[in-house]
């Protein structure tokens, strides 16, 4: 419907624009009801006319011979072929002009056709024009001049050498024979001349030639002093005096600028407004187009809104049953500007289930916001309940989920910032700008992942799985506290459920072997997970290296077989085998041991590995 309204506006518009273009492009030519304004393709304008009171005087009567496209128009007041005829041309003020056929001017009598007698044009509105006319005299030795021109005589000379070849100027000489060979003198329009290049030895050939003559509104013409005090006051023609005298002699008139047409016609002149009808044009369409592309927009978010599982979110949140804090439901624009159109410099990390930017919202809170991969249409209603949970969860240990938005193709999430980095940085990767950790920082990060993951399990409203814990996914904020993080696949179960059955996911070297094999994840395969990370902060050794030998390249694997060796503290971290109390590492080596036994029934629950934990670091000196 929006597309068909902005066509049918735009062909509204244009079909307006056309016709004002072309109202403004056909201003009346000639005098009110003369309708014979054109002879063959030769339009007529007024003051020139054909037919009786259709000219502005005698001396402007056209004769039109000749029927149809073929027909010929001549000047009646000087019996001359008129190909042309300029009423004024826009914002200008030059003379108006005519284009007429000229015949040939000769002498010695060597010719049947052109003429042996001069153009007389005195008594006439006309003058020959010395702007756009070029003066041609062939011959030898031939003088040739131009008069009746008031004072001025205009004339040319032109010489030939002993070899009897002519000069070539503008006064040009083709070559002759002898001295009594004929002889030629015309004007001829330059532009004529230079557009068609004519070979001037020809001209023996030639009958006429253009030539352009001036025209004005001279005192000759009845009335004229009138007419022109009567132009004179119309603020749409510009009239002036053709020449510097004072008295009154004759003058033309143009239109005004803004406007174009015949000034010498009542209302003739029409202001110009084909480019006001574009401008209007060009703003009704952007217009149309900027409505358009906003209502396609918002169309496009509440596609993508339905899409991501946005319906059932607002009424998941509207219910009364959920008396829980409510996620915020963030717009799409408000991201966009915080994270500067998801600039890469803003990129915080790159995982599986998608990339985290860092970002500023409006009230300056910093924030990480997490843009998802793909979305999985087919469990949307369980990724909306895994969000209305993530917002409920009110854990120190635990990233906090602000909110997030679901109008964009793919879900963004928002979270709380954490500044620090992953725990994996500060155990794997060298960096002055990730200090060491000493045992009492490992064993108190330790100890919060574990209180934050038997929260998780048992004190929210849900129990709610991880499915994907590991030191990459261990934050650390700006005192070094661990915040557990990156929920994407996480999974809440009801109370009497003891597990998940889901296609397999996890990391290689913290998946629990036992939901590899079952595909059932339950909260021992956390556990399994919380083990090999517990066994990171002991050793600082990778979960997977290929550096070890292919019996040790998995960690959990590689550390019971140490354990089993009682070789423990040859595989410990530098910072770990500092320790004074070898007892309190030896404990935690074996409740390591523990969570990543192979039967998940015989791994500890998370309380206990907390309360565990606590009671280590309780009797470790601070």
């Amino acid at each position: 419907m929006a597309v068909q309204f902005v066509m049918r506006i735009t062909i509204l518009v244009l079909l307006t624009y056309e016709l004002a273009e072309a109202e403004a492009a056909a201003p009346p030519i000639a005098k009110p009801n003369c309708y014979n304004s054109s002879c063959g393709n030769l339009e007529i304008p007024y003051p020139f006319g054909i037919g009786p009171d259709c000219y502005m005087d005698k001396l402007f009567e056209v004769r039109c011979n000749g029927t149809g496209s073929s027909a010929k128009a001549f000047l009646t007041n000087i019996d001359k072929e008129v190909r042309q005829i300029n009423i004024s041309k826009r914002y200008s003020s030059i003379d108006p002009t005519v284009q007429v056929q000229m015949p040939i001017i000769y002498s010695n009598n060597c010719r049947s056709s052109g003429s042996d007698a001069a153009l007389n044009i005195s008594g006439s509105p006309f003058n020959f024009s010395f702007l756009y006319n070029t003066f041609i005299s062939v011959g030898c030795d031939n003088f040739a001049t131009i008069t009746g021109l008031g004072p001025v005589v205009f004339g040319c000379k032109s010489h030939c050498n002993k070899s009897k070849n002519a000069e070539r100027t503008r006064c040009s000489a083709t070559n002759a024979r002898e001295e009594e060979t004929c002889k030629y003198a015309f004007l001829v329009d330059q532009n004529w001349l230079e557009s068609n290049k004519p070979d001037p030895s020809s001209v023996q050939y030639w009958e006429t030639v253009p030539i352009v003559l001036e025209w004005s509104i001279s005192k000759q013409i009845n009335n004229s002093r009138t007419m022109f005090e009567s132009l004179k006051k119309r603020r749409d023609v510009r009239c002036s005096f053709l020449d510097e005298a004072e008295d009154f002699d004759s003058f033309a008139c143009v239109c005004a600028p803004g406007y174009h047409g015949n000034p010498y016609l009542p209302g003739g002149c029409q202001v110009i407004c084909p480019s006001l009808g574009l401008l209007f044009l060009v703003l009704i369409i952007w217009w149309l187009y900027k409505v358009i592309k906003k209502r396609n927009k918002i169309k496009l978010k509440q596609k993508f809104f339905k899409r991501n599982g946005g319906l059932l979110l607002q009424q998941q949140l509207s219910s009364n049953e959920n008396n829980v804090q409510k996620a915020k439901l963030f717009n799409s624009k408000e991201l966009k500007n915080a994270t500067d159109c998801f600039n890469e410099n803003r990129i915080l990390g790159k995982g599986g289930q998608g990339t985290v930017y860092k970002g500023m919202l409006i009230d300056g809170r910093i924030v990480a916001i997490k843009k998802c991969n793909t979305v999985d249409e087919g469990n949307l209603e369980q990724f909306i309940n895994e969000i209305i949970i993530l917002s409920q969860i009110n854990h120190r240990n635990v990233v906090k989920l602000l909110g997030c938005c679901l109008e964009t193709e793919v879900p963004l999430l928002v979270y709380e910032f954490i500044p620090n980095g992953t725990l994996f940085q500060y155990l794997h990767e060298e960096n002055e700008d990730f200090p060491l950790l000493t045992w009492d920082m490992r064993l108190r990060i330790a100890t919060e992942i574990a209180g934050a993951l038997s929260y998780l399990h048992s004190a929210a409203s849900l129990p709610i799985y991880h499915r994907d814990i590991k030191s990459a996914n261990i934050l650390l904020d700006e005192k070094y506290r661990a915040k557990v993080a990156d929920f994407g696949t996480s999974r809440s179960v009801t109370i009497d459920q003891t597990h998940v059955t889901t296609l397999v996911y996890g990391t290689f070297g913290y998946l629990d072997p036992e939901y590899f094999q079952t595909s059932q994840f339950t909260e021992k395969s956390d556990v399994y997970s919380f083990g090999v990370v517990l066994i990171e902060l002991l050793t600082g050794e990778k979960p997977v290296s290929l550096t070890r030998s292919q019996e040790g390249r998995n960690l959990s694997a590689y550390f019971v077989h140490s354990l089993k060796e009682n070789c423990l503290f040859d595989i410990l971290d530098t910072q770990v085998n500092k320790v004074c109390n070898k007892d309190e590492v030896i404990a935690i080596a074996n409740l390591a041991k523990r969570c990543v036994h192979l039967n998940g029934k015989k791994r500890p629950t998370m309380m206990e590995i907390m309360m565990e934990l606590e009671g280590v670091q309780k009797v470790s000196p601070a």
